[in-house]
């Protein structure tokens, strides 16, 4: 189980920040990403990997004017 923006969520071994990124139906190139407090720079979306009890925070960027 981790904490995805302070709700709970499954998620399988050997997921990714890029895999969870998808499973939100959000994209990539639109959120910042920060794993147990830390920033996750873009670049390492895909060779992140989460852990049980992680804790991830998403904003997604919107676009607007």
């Amino acid at each position: 189980m981790i904490t995805v923006n302070g709700q709970a969520h499954e998620f399988e071994d050997g997921m990714t920040v890029t895999d969870l990124v998808r499973s939100l139906d959000l994209a990539a190139q639109r959120v910042a990403v920060e794993l147990n407090g830390a920033i996750v720079p873009r670049a390492a979306f895909d060779s992140t990997l989460l852990h049980d009890d992680d804790k991830v925070e998403i904003v997604h960027f919107v676009g607007g004017g």
